[in-house]
């Protein structure tokens, strides 16, 4: 169920694989374990992330369980985000695995060699200019909401504060969710990453209550550049329902539009349709958003040329899906 109708109605070595410049890319950067017990959880997180991406026909970029010595994890982070600047429409996946830490006024990523801060993420993606997400999973993740937080971004954290520093398991129920078809919350043929930021918001929940034990993590989603975050219990269904800073947008509709694997409607759709499909989609959740400012009339003459430019989109997409 996309946007317009709920308005309407193993790993070694650094590995690479390559697929057509129209797919996307995953990103995954697994940090310093800090304990032996660690460093199996973390790898087996980034198999389930190839595995995603393997099934959704993704480039998949490892970084992090590599023998390579002679360059840094952070070098090499760098130089991957460089070489995947190009402008284009397929969005970029950046999952970071393992450990973080804050000192009350820098949040790092805890790698191999020098940290990764959220600053250096922010300069480094600066020269993007292709859809984005960033999904840190560690513990005391949360100023990197505030650092990379902007329009058409998408910035998931573990946590809601830098000081929730404890081991933070939302990385792996992450995983676990990605491309699993029993976190499609709509039943659209396919799981958003949205639908799997909730997911496993809630698996974290239910983990903690289960042990009997405090939640020491909150996990945040912002994508929709205020740099605020939403947590999972803002939520009713893949719904936003808490009321966003100076009337923005709400958190959660360009979440929804990520996908690491497509419904076959998706897939038969050429990536250029579908992100201009993305973008009238946004133009009228916003609308729906504000609706209260316009007389039924208004909204109604508002919303139509919208909703028929969408339905003309999906009938320029129909011949390729159908073969004629």
């Amino acid at each position: 169920m996309t946007l317009l109708t709920l308005l309407i109605g193993s790993l070694g070595a650094k590995a690479v694989d390559t697929a057509s410049a129209s797919s996307q890319t995953v990103i995954v950067v697994v940090g310093s374990a800090g304990a032996p017990e660690y460093a199996p959880q973390f790898a087996r997180w980034a198999d389930l992330w190839k595995q995603a991406c393997a099934k959704g026909n993704a480039e998949f970029v490892l970084i992090g369980l590599d023998l390579d010595e002679d360059t840094t994890d952070r070098a090499k982070l760098q130089a991957v985000l460089a070489e995947k600047s190009q402008q284009t429409t397929a969005p970029l996946w950046l999952v970071l695995i393992g450990h973080g830490t804050f000192d009350g006024q820098t949040a790092r990523f805890n790698v191999r060699g020098p940290d990764v801060s959220a600053n250096d993420l922010a300069e480094w993606l600066k020269p993007m200019d292709r859809p984005i997400a960033v999904i840190d999973t560690t513990s005391a993740s949360a100023p990197f909401v505030k650092e990379l937080s902007a329009p058409g971004r998408v910035v998931i954290t573990a946590t809601k504060s830098g000081f929730e520093h404890n081991y933070a398991r939302f990385g792996q129920y992450l995983s676990e969710a990605i491309a699993n078809p029993q976190a499609d919350l709509d039943k659209d043929g396919q799981t958003s990453l949205l639908e799997a930021y909730l997911t496993a918001s809630h698996a974290v929940g239910a983990f903690y209550t289960a042990a009997g034990r405090l939640a020491t993590e909150h996990a945040l989603l912002d994508d929709n550049g205020d740099a605020l975050g939403t947590p999972a219990e803002w939520f009713r269904g893949i719904r936003p329902v808490q009321k966003a800073r100076d009337d923005a947008s709400l958190d959660g509709y360009r979440a929804h539009q990520f996908h690491l694997v497509h419904s076959p409607t998706e897939t038969a759709m050429p990536p250029e349709l579908r992100a201009k499909r993305d973008r009238l989609e946004l133009q009228i959740m916003e609308l729906r958003d504000t609706k209260s400012r316009y007389s039924e009339a208004e909204y109604f003459s508002k919303l139509e040329p919208l909703v028929r430019e969408i339905a003309r989109i999906y009938e320029q997409a129909e011949p390729s899906a159908t073969g004629r």
